[in-house]
């Protein structure tokens, strides 16, 4: 058997229900429910420093479990000093047991632990 994560299992027997009963939906399909958790990090100042990236990939990589993939500019913009191809952030897609398990430590375990905390935006940073 496989693990799986307790964020799901309680969305699944908890929550679910009462969303179903809350907005009248006839099918479980219907409930609203989470495909992927994309974290990205820009790092502007990788252009004069290439050791940034490769400190940003890896904690990254520590921070989600996933090995960080570099992302890559796709044209030259002189003004930034910029080329086409030139790694520019770093960014991980996390999707099933992992996301469920790092949504979880972050809503029970990171934002708590932030200072004066008053909630996140729909699109969160």
């Amino acid at each position: 058997m496989a693990y799986v994560p307790t964020l799901k299992t309680q969305y699944k027997e908890q929550i679910m229900p009462v969303l179903m009963k809350e907005f009248g939906y006839s099918s479980i399909m219907q409930c609203p429910k989470l495909t992927k958790i994309v974290i990205n990090q820009g790092m502007g100042q990788a252009v004069a420093d290439k050791k940034l990236i490769d400190v940003a990939e890896a904690e990254l990589t520590q921070i989600t479990g996933q090995k960080a993939v570099q992302t890559r500019s796709r044209k030259d913009i002189s003004n930034f000093k910029l080329r086409k191809g030139m790694p520019i952030g770093v960014r991980v897609t996390l999707r099933d047991a992992k996301m469920y398990e790092f949504l979880e430590r972050l809503i029970a375990v990171a934002l708590p632990r932030i200072r004066d905390f008053k909630g996140i935006n729909e699109k969160f940073d």
